[in-house]
């Protein structure tokens, strides 16, 4: 058995790569029209949504049932919005509101502005319950801690999301929220029993595939109650077993980035592309950090190859192409029915984003004396620790800037783990004296640095008044405690005007 042609388009059908640019390379356009089923966007290709919508119809020239996939969870992972910060709150601060109906507004809000940029699969929402708080990688990208509330607003998202038509793929399964390392980097272990798994980590990808969810990602977690050997993205017992056979799944399996060190670091990108499908995966998402026409023909080949050596069956690799391309007709015809802003050019309601991180804001007032609101243009010290790979590292965040719209005369200073050392906190109360002090954290519990910096901080200042942008770990630190419960732009906004005494917020 060769390499046929038609071997070869089976195996680019499964194939979901990214590319570099702002327009389609001639590479991904031609390969559209050899077989390739769809292509997934990064910050890096992406402007405006005026450029987003050119760039999608210039991809649907090529193949008018192109899948246009985009890693846009609103809150802290945002790539439409990732250069001036995420107008809708992520997933956190919505579980903290706890309205269902305000979740699937937000996500109907979101989805009607993808489907106006052309983009018609969004790999989101985190359907993961965030049972350690020391998680380095899930956090405010998950609902909460509480399975039957991450259950219920997964499906609310998803309602909201594909009434836009566009297609929701909840994500990692089966559940990375109780673990402590980022699979961008290493392998994650759970360590939950079987049972444990079913009541608390697959309780919202049951809900979702309750609710018709269109698509599935994989976690590339080891979990060991399930495959003691095989990480969830390789193992047929976790993708066909549980998730196609008890849990009833239909729709498309896709995969994490494979280029992740927890399945390409033992198997190579090609080997762990095969070894996906072959334990039931349909789609490999490849890209945000190796993109380019090199790596997607270097996969093809690797599933193409692996029909050939017999590790992979031939109608194995046929059904999940038949399923990318069946959601791919699926988003063809949810388009014509998606309500009119997606046809007409008009654009999201930002207040709608604003009015729920108001929602979200929970405040502890330890102090009768406190001023607060505040009384004069204060200092701000914010304290901005290293995120994750899933975050774009240059969204901006924080208080100061919005703050500094209110209360002329506001001032900031930015601390990172590397510069902020004793005499750079003595800066700070120097710069701060007589006037308020607000301390913006982000996750101060997971990081050693933002804590000892806030002790310092408030030994000197009792009447501080400190804003929590990440999980709040402790709500009894400073004058007068402000949780977000998250950094999107309009987080800061919501907090801003609350530290100002905007009445026009309220």
């Amino acid at each position: 058995m060769k390499r046929g042609p038609e071997l070869l388009r089976l195996a680019e059908t499964v194939v979901l790569p990214g590319f570099e640019g702002k327009t389609p390379p001639d590479w991904v356009r031609r390969r559209l029209g050899e077989g390739l089923a769809g292509v997934v966007l990064f910050s890096r290709n992406i402007a405006t949504p005026t450029q987003v919508a050119d760039l999608t119809a210039a991809l649907r020239e090529e193949n008018p049932q192109v899948l246009v996939g985009i890693d846009e969870e609103s809150g802290e992972v945002t790539r439409l919005e990732a250069a001036g910060g995420s107008t809708r709150p992520g997933n956190f601060a919505l579980g903290v509101v706890d309205d269902t109906g305000l979740t699937e507004e937000i996500a109907a809000d979101l989805g009607r502005d993808l489907a106006l940029a052309g983009v018609n699969l969004n790999f989101a929402p985190s359907a993961d319950v965030n049972s350690n708080p020391d998680n380095p990688v899930i956090g405010l990208r998950s609902f909460g801690a509480d399975p039957d509330l991450v259950a219920r607003h997964t499906a609310a998202w998803i309602r909201g999301m594909q009434s836009a038509g566009v297609a929701a793929c909840a994500k990692h399964f089966p559940g990375h929220g109780d673990t402590s390392v980022d699979s961008h980097h290493g392998v994650p272990l759970v360590a939950a029993t079987a049972g444990e798994l079913r009541d608390v980590a697959l309780r919202p990808f049951r809900a979702a595939v309750e609710q018709g969810v269109r698509t599935v990602m994989t976690g590339h977690l080891l979990v060991s109650a399930l495959d003691p050997v095989m990480a969830a993205t390789l193992s047929r017992r976790v993708l066909h077993d549980l998730l196609r056979a008890e849990l009833g799944f239909e729709g498309v399996i896709v995969t994490d980035g494979i280029e992740m060190t927890a399945v390409s670091g033992p198997y190579g990108i090609g080997g762990a592309s095969a070894l996906a499908v072959a334990a039931g995966a349909d789609a490999i998402c490849v890209g945000g950090e190796h993109a380019g026409e090199e790596t997607a023909i270097a996969i093809r080949n690797a599933i193409a190859d692996a029909v050939i050596e017999g590790r992979l069956p031939e109608e194995r690799l046929a059904d999940a192409a038949r399923r990318v391309r069946e959601l791919a007709l699926w988003t063809v015809t949810a388009h014509r029915d998606t309500p009119a802003r997606a046809a007409s050019g008009g654009s999201g309601d930002a207040s709608i984003g604003l009015a729920a991180a108001r929602r979200a804001l929970r405040v502890t007032r330890r102090s009768a004396t406190a001023s607060f609101p505040l009384s004069a243009p204060p200092h701000v010290a914010e304290l901005a620790p290293e995120m994750n790979l899933a975050i774009e590292k240059d969204t901006p965040w924080g208080v100061g800037e919005p703050l500094g719209k209110l209360l002329p005369g506001t001032t900031v200073t930015r601390l990172e783990a590397s510069t902020a050392t004793g005499s750079a906190i003595e800066a700070v109360l120097a710069t701060a004296a007589g006037r308020p002090l607000v301390i913006v954290v982000r996750d101060a519990h997971r990081h050693p640095w933002q804590t000892d910096a806030l002790r310092h901080l408030l030994a000197a200042r009792s009447d501080a008044v400190v804003v929590e942008m990440g999980l709040p770990g402790r709500s009894d630190l400073g004058a007068v405690h402000v949780a977000t419960h998250g950094s999107a732009r309009v987080c800061g906004q919501a907090a801003a005007e609350l530290l100002a005494g905007d009445e026009s917020a309220t």
